[in-house]
């Protein structure tokens, strides 16, 4: 597993210099800092004393260096080399203690310190150099432990949220929590498949990700972390994925790359399972889509956006459509990474771009489409939803003798009305549950369906729908021919009687009686249009309310 980090970001575990010169061990040295007051933040990674002049060689960045200055030479010269090596060595800190060879540091290797931005620290008093490495290596120890632990917790987390039914969406979103940054999940060749996490006052991360990332591929913003998910066995070197922290809230601390790590050894497991890598692109266009219709993406965001997810449909209107499958028919285990490829492939013979996403949680599959003009919506739509049903079977999602899933093409529009189109075909995709089966629902003709729907738990569309035809529904649960289904097809033929008997296979007779019997029960007029209105809206909100109610 490849780990790379930005050379100017926290890359090690340790303190900071501030903190060792703290420690009761060097404070006991009354420390004065005569250079790099404001590089005291920097971090110590280990303790190393030593008294040679070439002790420059031996360390290898990130060091406090003890010293009595012995190593340091007499002349001014080799004063301000040895302080220049160790500050391009990279060392943290140097600190000197007074005594028998300087009881002052020259004023050479302070103005050389300076210019470097090295931390350069003298001890007015002796100190046991033992003591004081001891010291800070403890700490150094206890705090690698303590990074090791929160890390451990985030992997505890991703592995629960995993048991828990949750796939990699949910391992990034823990991971973008614990660091405070979005999290990007991206191809080995740089293309976005999944964004979790917000941004600077809870903009779209996929705002952060055009700006910060889809425009520096080669060259990533400073403080970048970059941790690779391997696809194939120890050794094998291959990289399916790759995890992308960008430095938008604050730099990534160490403790966000051990997590990042650790997190990687679980998408690696997960994205091991086929077709993972398309189901995660499918939902992050499905986010998007979502996001866009409940408001969360403006309009002047959303063009560009889409373009980070490969839709460009030029300056013609869009038209939002929805899909959903029945309820109670949810692909599992990989099934939408199978959906969302049938379906795409499906809609490639559509002829027009389409940005096709996936909702699991609802059970949806909401797309954008670009037209040209207002005028082609009809044609579109009916190849697109004979595609979308297509995808369905293709897939293996159409039970036997079950209901085809249910396809709502919206109102074409700009940008600015995307958000009320998608949102509109999506709450009409739920109330057409149930419905007479088409090809297609024209979203502006279910509006009676879908304001009956809004009010499904409403205790009022109950009793008004108990009140309507509760006498029918108790007769047919004790007595036969039921009437409902009679009912029903009266009025969906407009009161013509003549069609309604053909269709129930009835004599005109019989069709007489059982519309008498219906008037009875219900104590009204059949041919009065207010009764006829009241039952119409009764029937079609009976879908939506606990039915049958018990007897009366």
């Amino acid at each position: 597993m490849d780990s790379r980090f930005d050379p100017q970001g926290p890359q090690d575990t340790g303190i900071t210099v501030q903190r060792a010169l703290e420690l009761p061990g060097l404070r006991s040295g009354l420390p004065e800092v005569l250079a790099g007051a404001d590089r005291l933040h920097r971090t110590v990674r280990w303790v190393h004393a030593g008294e040679v002049p070439n002790i420059a060689s031996l360390l290898k960045g990130g060091e406090l260096l003890l010293t009595t200055g012995y190593g340091f030479g007499t002349r001014p010269a080799e004063q301000r080399a040895f302080v220049r090596t160790l500050a391009e060595r990279g060392i943290a800190a140097l600190v000197v203690e007074l005594g028998p060879r300087f009881t002052r540091l020259p004023a050479t290797m302070v103005e050389t310190a300076r210019a470097a931005g090295l931390p350069l620290v003298q001890l007015h008093r002796e100190v046991p150099f033992v003591s004081v490495t001891e010291e800070i290596h403890t700490e150094i120890v206890n705090g690698h432990y303590t990074l090791l632990q929160r890390a451990e917790e985030v992997h505890r987390r991703c592995t629960e949220a995993l048991l828990g039914g949750g796939g990699v969406p949910q391992v990034l979103s823990v991971l973008a929590d614990f660091s405070g940054n979005p999290v990007f999940l991206e191809t080995a060749d740089g293309q976005l498949l999944y964004a979790a996490g917000t941004g600077p006052a809870d903009t779209d991360p996929l705002q952060v990700w055009e700006g910060l990332r889809g425009q520096h591929k080669d060259a990533p913003p400073a403080g970048t972390t970059l941790v690779d998910v391997p696809g194939g066995g120890p050794g094998t070197g291959h990289v399916r994925a790759r995890l992308v922290l960008l430095p938008v809230s604050a730099p990534p601390a160490p403790v966000h790359r051990m997590a990042a790590e650790r997190a990687a050894g679980i998408l690696a497991v997960v994205l091991m399972q086929a077709r993972q890598e398309e189901e995660l692109a499918a939902r992050g266009r499905g986010d998007f889509l979502t996001d866009l219709a409940e408001g969360r993406i403006t309009a002047e965001d959303a063009p560009a956006q889409a373009r980070v997810l490969g839709f460009k449909p030029g300056g013609g209107p869009l038209l939002p459509v929805v899909m959903r499958l029945a309820d109670g028919l949810s692909p599992g285990g990989g099934g939408w990474a199978v959906l969302a490829r049938a379906v795409a492939e499906e809609l490639a013979s559509v002829g027009v771009p389409v940005l096709l996403g996936v909702r699991p949680v609802e059970g949806r599959v909401p797309l954008l489409l670009g037209l040209r003009t207002d005028s082609e919506r009809s044609a579109v739509a009916g190849r697109v939803a004979a595609a979308l049903r297509a995808g369905v079977e293709r897939a293996g999602m159409q039970r036997p003798g079950g209901r085809p899933p249910v396809v709502v093409v919206g109102v074409p529009g700009g940008w600015a009305a995307v958000s009320a189109g998608l949102r509109h075909a999506a709450e009409t995709a739920a109330a057409a549950q149930g419905l007479p089966e088409r090809p297609w629902y024209d979203a502006r003709r279910l509006d009676i369906d879908l304001l009956l729907w809004r009010l499904r738990d409403h205790p009022d569309l109950a009793s008004f729908v108990d009140r309507a035809v509760g006498p029918l529904r108790d007769h047919d649960l004790r007595s036969k021919p039921p009437l409902l289904p009679t009912l029903e097809t009266y009025l969906a033929h407009a009161g013509r009687k003549a069609e309604t008997a053909r269709e129930l296979h009835l004599n005109r007779q019989t069709l007489y009686n059982r519309l008498a019997r219906i008037g009875e029960l219900l104590g009204t007029d059949l041919d009065d249009p207010q009764t006829v209105l009241a039952l119409s809206l009764a029937l079609r909100a009976r879908r939506h309310v606990s039915w049958p109610r018990p007897a009366r």
